[in-house]
């Protein structure tokens, strides 16, 4: 599978997008065709920069119809009648739809009396049908991205001076991951959040991937501190061991009874860790205690932290990330006497069947669990033959 990974380290926007899938190879002249079919009257200039010494490629869009409010059928019926590819059509569709899920969220209107300021401007219009063309004519199959890099301080906008993120910008990376680092400004914009959130399919750390294409789409100004870039790593995934990024919750206590850990372990299963352990600790003062420490999604770490405080005697938990890595796996049902058994195989041929599923048949058929657990391994190495 061709994919995209978006580094946004630096941010992103909708001429960064555009600029660093060109400088990965996406045809200009085929990409500046498309775009001028919307009939905007703008032109398109595309150059070589660099920002801290990173040579990188600017998109920009010049001249055009000065209009700046549109509604979102105008924007869909300007896409519908270009030369766009369907699937590029497609997906800017989607990602407007998104925009205006978010504005329409923001402002407390409905959908369709929602009017586009910024991003419903020749250049955010184009930004974002450019981005999707580019992705098509490069082939890419799927998108990923890294956490984003969304700046800090304030910014100027038509409802005045906001916090970063902007509204309808922390609109649109609720549940992603994010982070704040670099010049106080706003480093990534709503067209920007738009693209990532609607067309990535993961968030997380690079894949494992054969790299063929890098590409570098250059913001408007030159940071001192960092490039001031959008890094595109364009390749095929390999089926190697999957890296993700983790949050690891951690609490040390020696004050809550072990009814109250197992209780709270349950709890943390139930709403969504991916893994929760206790281990022995000697604590100040000599006391014997428990290490409690959660895997999370990313998107899961804050509720997850206030469960562990609710539910223990902690005044406190740690929170940091880590890299995971998980062979890909499948799952396979298999038949025993009492019901079904999903049965988790990985790409080397391990294979375990699913706790849970024999436990319920274990209980229900009065079978002892060692049993059931091998009925189904037998059943599964019976049918893989």
């Amino acid at each position: 599978m061709k994919i995209c990974y978006l580094d946004a380290f630096s941010g992103i926007s909708g001429d960064m997008t555009v600029g660093a899938l060109i400088d990965a190879g996406a045809d200009a002249t085929a990409l500046v065709s498309a775009l001028e079919s919307l009939g905007t009257g703008a032109r398109f200039q595309i150059e070589k920069t660099k920002r801290r010494g990173i040579a990188a490629s600017k998109f920009t869009v010049e001249g055009g119809e000065t209009k700046k409010h549109r509604h979102l059928r105008q924007i869909l019926s300007m896409i519908a009648g270009s030369q766009l590819s369907a699937r590029a059509k497609q997906n800017a569709e989607r990602v407007f739809q998104r925009l205006g899920e978010a504005e329409a969220s923001v402002h407390g209107v409905p959908m369709e009396k929602v009017h586009f300021h910024e991003v419903g401007a020749v250049d955010s219009i184009a930004d974002i049908a450019g981005a999707c063309e580019a992705m098509d004519l490069l082939g890419i199959e799927a998108v990923l991205s890294a956490p984003i890099n969304v700046g800090s301080g304030t910014v100027n906008t038509e409802h005045g001076v906001l916090p970063v993120p902007a509204p309808a910008t922390a609109a649109l990376l609720a549940g992603k991951p994010i982070y704040s680092r670099g010049p106080a400004m706003e480093l990534t914009t709503p067209t920007g959040a738009a693209l990532a959130t609607t067309l990535a399919a993961e968030f997380g750390s690079l894949p494992p991937m054969k790299i063929h294409a890098i590409g570098y789409g250059a913001g408007s100004r030159d940071f001192p501190e960092n490039a001031n870039v959008l890094r595109v790593l364009i390749g095929e995934r390999q089926s190697a061991a999957e890296a993700t990024t983790v949050a690891v919750i951690e609490a040390n206590i020696d004050d809550s009874t072990p009814e109250v850990l197992g209780y709270a372990m349950e709890r943390l299963m139930e709403q969504g860790a991916l893994d929760v352990s206790l281990s022995p600790l000697q604590m100040k003062k000599n006391r014997p205690g428990s290490l409690l420490r959660v895997v999370a999604r990313l998107e899961d770490r804050d509720a997850l932290a206030s469960l562990v405080l609710a539910e223990t005697s902690t005044l406190g938990v740690r929170l940091s990330t880590a890299e995971r890595r998980v062979q890909p796996r499948s799952i396979v049902e298999v038949a025993i006497p009492g019901g079904a058994v999903r049965v988790k195989v990985a790409a080397d041929g391990t294979f375990a069947p699913e706790y849970e599923d024999c436990r319920k048949i274990a209980q229900s058929t009065g079978t002892p669990l060692k049993q059931v657990l091998a009925e189904a391994s037998h059943a599964y190495l019976k049918n893989s033959r």
